[in-house]
């Protein structure tokens, strides 16, 4: 009784302390797609399973371009994963209006965590969606994770939604930062699989420090052996 009165209370804390909607928020992300990142020293790549729909209906896009330079995945509730990429894009539209110049990748993960932790504050549900962003900037070729509370992370591999800590295991042990870009869709492939059992319905984008633009995979040249 006590812990079902504390979810009907965003703005409360559990007894340890913990935001409670916003671990019930963490646990719809953990029912999402299979969902990585993997940031090398010259490319990164966003990869997400696509689960199987209802007959005649296409799936759902699962990765995203939030401004040339700049993509985006996510895994959870699929509209507030979409309230999320749509708050990405006005964002950087807003920047390139303001300052005339693209959006660098840390104050894009700033801005989306601000904006997350303010359904921490209010009694209001707070979106049951993690998204990674990854893109490139002046600094190179970079990734984050965010989470419902807000929190952001940087670094080189993530992986949310169902399985991820397997998935996340793979990716721990197949990582280099020196690897080719067809080894990094093996990675990234081999990962999901591990979750899914299944490699064959995943999207993927890439970015890297030679093309300075976000696309998808199907839109690049990747070597045929990593299709």
């Amino acid at each position: 009784m006590e812990s079902q009165q504390l979810g009907r209370t965003p703005y409360f804390y559990g007894p340890e302390g913990a935001l409670v909607q916003v671990d019930f928020a963490l646990e719809a992300v953990n029912r999402g797609s299979t969902t990585v990142g993997i940031r090398t020293n010259e490319h990164a790549i966003l990869a997400s399973y696509l689960k199987p729909t209802r007959p005649l209906l296409d799936p759902a896009e699962k990765i995203y371009q939030i401004d040339q330079h700049l993509g985006a995945t996510g895994a959870g509730y699929i509209g507030d994963v979409m309230k999320l990429i749509q708050e990405l894009r006005v964002n950087s539209q807003k920047h390139r209006l303001t300052f005339d110049s693209p959006i660098d990748v840390k104050t894009a993960s700033e801005d989306l965590s601000a904006y997350l932790h303010q359904y921490t504050i209010y009694a209001v549900r707070p979106l049951g969606a993690s998204v990674i962003i990854t893109g490139k900037d002046p600094t190179g070729v970079q990734m984050y994770q965010i989470d419902p509370s807000g929190t952001y992370f940087r670094g080189s591999g993530f992986s949310i939604g169902a399985g991820s800590d397997r998935s996340i295991e793979i990716i721990q042990n197949g990582y280099r930062p020196n690897l080719s870009l067809e080894e990094t869709v093996k990675l990234a492939k081999e990962a999901i699989k591990s979750a899914t059992k299944d490699d064959n319905q995943v999207e993927l984008g890439v970015v890297s420090n030679s093309s300075s633009r976000f696309e998808k995979i199907n839109q690049v040249q990747v070597p045929s052996s990593a299709q």
